[in-house]
């Protein structure tokens, strides 16, 4: 299969991963909004209002991985690939100002008489929980196999909805079990509970936001990384030397910037054809690498340049 085809493979099924978690979080949304308003739950209608947020995230990553698939142009030489970065900065701010709207309702609750808890309001609880679960892990199965950020942006917000989930759970049963045996403290579970959650979104916000930033700023790849690139240009018998390798993420795909040395005799031709085995050995054995940009300089057995 060639390169292109992958790549359209690739974006084919996160475009379809985005579009299952699009389609959860409105269902979802609906049912949280609707039972926790209905039963007057605190958690569960923070919780749906972190939903609601998630509809715009995965909205806006849908753009950005539409956006990321355009060829690159003559305004973008290097492609469109850090769009998704857009869309993963995008789904950073939303969780922010979400676990502060939940961690707002949660305290003011406090100095409420607490709302009766609902075994209606439970059972949404639970059903959220293991549907967000299944989502991320198969968002994020499907993020790492295409390395899509966007991607797995999305799928560690489902992640910060499975800790909601089940700060959910135990809030509510919490407040069931106070409720039915005369345990003030715990009737209050559920506004305990979104403290809880507010927390764990608000980590996750600043993990994926910081990722985000990481890859906007061009920082490089790991040094493991590095290390391979190093060892797949020394695999080619005329390189014999490296004088400079970088590699940089942008956005779902990587770029390297290679100097090596070769013997001085070597034609244009012999030059241009070593250029095109390190780039197709590196093209080979990473998927994940759209260019790699190669500068020939001369080298002398003696050691003299």
């Amino acid at each position: 299969m060639g390169k292109s085809n992958v790549s359209e493979s690739r974006i084919a099924s996160n475009v379809f991963a985005i579009w299952i978690s699009l389609f959860s979080n409105l269902i979802l949304t609906g049912i949280k909004l609707i039972v926790g308003l209905m039963f007057k739950s605190q958690v569960l209608i923070a919780d749906g209002v972190h939903n609601a947020g998630d509809v715009i995230a995965t909205m806006a990553a849908l753009g950005a991985a539409k956006v990321a698939q355009k060829p690159a142009d003559e305004d973008h030489p290097y492609g469109h690939g850090k769009s998704e970065l857009i869309g993963s900065a995008l789904v950073a701010i939303i969780m922010v100002l979400a676990a502060l709207f939940i961690a707002y309702h949660s305290v003011e609750s406090f100095f409420h008489t607490a709302a009766e808890a609902s075994m209606v309001a439970f059972i949404a609880a639970v059903i959220s929980l293991f549907w967000k679960l299944w989502l991320y892990l198969y968002c994020i199965k499907v993020g790492k196999e295409t390395n899509s950020k966007s991607l797995e942006a999305t799928a560690y917000d489902h992640l910060a909805d499975v800790y909601a989930s089940i700060a959910a759970v135990v809030g509510i049963g919490a407040a069931i079990i106070g409720d039915r045996n005369d345990i003030p403290f715990l009737s209050y579970g559920d506004a305990a509970a979104g403290i809880v959650v507010a927390f764990f979104v608000m980590k996750l916000a600043y993990d994926m936001g910081r990722e985000a930033v990481d890859v906007l700023m061009e920082k490089a790849v790991s040094p493991e990384k590095l290390n391979d690139y190093e060892r797949l240009v020394f695999s080619i018998p005329e390189v014999k030397r490296i004088d400079r390798i970088r590699a940089r993420e942008f956005g779902q795909y990587v770029i390297i910037d290679v100097r090596v040395g070769i013997p001085a005799q070597f034609t244009i031709q012999e030059g241009h054809d070593i250029s095109r085995k390190i780039k197709q050995t590196i093209l080979t054995n990473h998927t994940d690498v759209e260019e790699v940009l190669i500068h020939l300089n001369p080298w002398y057995e003696d050691g003299l340049e």
